[in-house]
């Protein structure tokens, strides 16, 4: 079964309260985004070791999430955007058996409202997929 985690935005503004939930990837699924994260990070020329190059998602979590701002926004776009089919909305507390997909239109609005909660989330779905492998540091 794969991990999820329940985030509820606790910082002021307009996300304030809002339940996201994160689903860890497939492994397959998970290993191919490491690997291409990898490969664009040493496109980028940021330092990477063979052992890290050679072992996925191990290796992204010793490059780190910061490492990503390396890259090339158009590198670095597709992964960023895999990286939200991961969260889903659960739009009342109240009922926590009702989710549905995020809902993402940069034209018009969608499930997020603040800059900050999207760094956030980010931060919790790479370490959803990597703090097995940062625990033993």
């Amino acid at each position: 079964m794969r991990k999820t985690e329940i985030v509820q935005i606790t910082a002021e503004g307009r996300d304030f309260g809002k339940r996201f939930i994160i689903t860890e990837m497939p492994a397959m699924k998970a290993e191919r985004w490491a690997l291409r994260a990898l490969l664009a990070l040493s496109h980028a020329g940021v330092e990477i070791s063979d052992d890290a190059r050679a072992s996925g998602m191990a290796g992204i979590a010793a490059a780190g999430l910061k490492a990503l701002h390396s890259l090339d926004f158009d590198e670095a776009r597709p992964l960023l955007d895999e990286m939200w089919e991961c969260v889903r909305v659960m739009p009342n507390p109240q009922n926590p058996e009702i989710v549905r997909p995020l809902m993402r239109n940069e034209m018009e609005g969608d499930d997020i409202e603040e800059i900050g909660t999207i760094w956030h989330l980010r931060e919790r779905i790479f370490r959803l997929h990597t703090d097995f492998f940062l625990k033993g540091k």
